[in-house]
């Protein structure tokens, strides 16, 4: 397929379904959709500003990695979904000869939490390549399904 990293499959990445402004895989794996002219599902859209919220101080801008920590956008490429919100939630520590890195678990934080398959979205999008840096030009409206989603999760 072209423009999609090699470890990439179009069944990890592929619409498949959408239900309430949300796009999923054949899994039931939330994706990115991306329409000709530019514009991004919400999810895509509110994942870009909520990882520059949280997440860009250390993975750095758009997911591109940085000195202190590794790029997240081929991480919502290779690594499992469910494995991508375990180490989110609950975080992760490598410590070896070559390696010392500590991600710190984020399930208590609502601003990730509520947001987390925004994030995995905008990070997919980014990691096939499909969504530029920067902030989205055009989006999608926010269904009331996710706006409903939203407020109840936030309290």
């Amino acid at each position: 397929m072209a423009g999609f990293p090699i470890a990439a499959s179009a069944d990890n990445l592929a619409v498949s379904y959408t239900e309430d402004g949300r796009y999923f895989t054949d899994d039931d794996i939330p994706t990115f959709n991306v329409a000709e002219d530019g514009t991004v599902d919400w999810l895509t859209f509110n994942g870009f500003r909520r990882y520059h919220a949280e997440c860009h101080v250390c993975h750095g801008p758009e997911g591109e990695g940085s000195t202190y920590a590794p790029a997240l956008k081929a991480s919502a490429i290779d690594m499992d979904y469910y494995e991508f919100v375990d180490v989110v939630v609950n975080g992760r520590k490598r410590v070896g000869a070559s390696e010392n890195s500590v991600m710190p678990g984020f399930g208590d934080n609502r601003n990730v939490m509520c947001y987390l398959d925004d994030i995995y979205v905008y990070l997919k999008a980014r990691g096939a390549a499909v969504v530029p840096r920067g902030r989205p030009a055009k989006k999608e409206a926010k269904s009331d399904v996710i706006r409903e989603d939203e407020d109840a999760c936030m309290g």
